[in-house]
């Protein structure tokens, strides 16, 4: 079995781990013969070190070794920004339910049993690239394009991958960019129809499903602020900044006492200014300029998002 570096442009690289020679020198030979480039590892130490080094496509894990686990293995593999969105598939002689469960708290993707089928595992190996490949190209696309999104496993919450811009809110919002705040997996966990929205001082994180896959959640972040809110209605309804001020704090409920003393002006210079509003917009109440503003802003987000 050659330990050289492999040659990423020939193959998908595999990394086996399990204990038992036997077993490694099977899988090897059935992988290699498949045309794939393998590595492998016989304890959990060096199969986290030969995954930092050279992050395999796909990694076999056996469940049961010494010392190390392969539960372990996987939870020190999702931790790491390098190795956490490789397919895991855990193979095990385990297959009452509570080490199914395990296998999956621990983040592993798939699992298959033992005696391992060379059919099965091919076939497996072969799915999940094929998702991983999907994932990564979206990744990529998002990326370039500076959006906020973020991937999370929908069995615990745990945070997959993320845009370099969700990780930069992240960090802004939560103590930990890489951790999954409690916030977060108390939505995950419970009715997601609503958004989560997370406030700090007059800025707001707002998370939504985009898409719940059988393997990943994808969650987008729009960052919302009073002054995002006013120069996105300046520039959807083409209202002046003042009109925008007085539309914005209508929209939050207010008053027009409340929006005068927050604005520094009288109850009368708001309505005045509000009138003007109705006109541009062609409405006669509070409640329609809100909804159509609400409407105007839902079609044209990327205006109300600041980076």
């Amino acid at each position: 079995m050659s330990s050289k570096p492999p040659d990423r442009h020939a193959s998908h690289v595999v990394l086996i781990v399990d204990d038992v020679p036997e077993n490694l020198a099977v899988l090897h030979d059935a992988l290699d013969e498949a045309g794939f480039t393998v590595l492998v590892a016989n304890n959990g130490p060096a199969a986290l070190e030969r995954a930092r080094q050279l992050v395999p496509d796909i990694i076999l894990l056996d469940a049961m070794m010494p010392g190390m686990d392969g539960f372990e293995v996987c939870r020190h593999l999702r931790a790491s920004m390098v190795t956490r969105a490789i397919p895991i598939v855990f193979m095990t002689g385990l297959t009452e339910p509570e080490h199914v469960v395990a296998a999956f708290d621990a983040g592993g993707t798939d699992y298959v049993t033992k005696p391992v089928r060379q059919s099965e595992v091919l076939a497996r190996i072969g799915a999940h690239l094929q998702t991983a490949r999907l994932m990564n190209q979206a990744r990529s696309a998002l990326d370039a394009f500076g959006n906020a999104m973020l991937a999370v496993t929908p069995h615990n919450g745990r945070i997959v991958w993320q845009t370099p811009l969700a990780r930069q809110w992240m960090g802004q919002y939560f103590d930990a960019a890489d951790a999954t705040p409690q916030a977060l997996t108390a939505w995950l966990a419970g009715d997601k129809a609503a958004p989560l929205t997370i406030i700090r001082g007059a800025s707001r994180l707002v998370f939504t499903v985009a898409d719940q896959g059988s393997e990943q959640w994808m969650i987008v972040l729009r960052e919302e602020s009073d002054t995002a809110r006013v120069q996105a209605l300046m520039a959807l309804l083409k209202l002046t900044q003042r009109e925008s001020e007085v539309l914005h704090w209508v929209m939050m409920g207010k008053t027009n006492k409340d929006i005068g003393d927050i604005l520094g002006t009288s109850p009368r210079t708001v309505n005045k200014h509000l009138e003007h509003v109705f006109h541009k917009l062609g409405v006669e109440t509070r409640t329609a300029a809100a909804a159509l503003a609400l409407n105007r802003m839902r079609a044209g987000a990327p205006a109300v998002e600041t980076v």
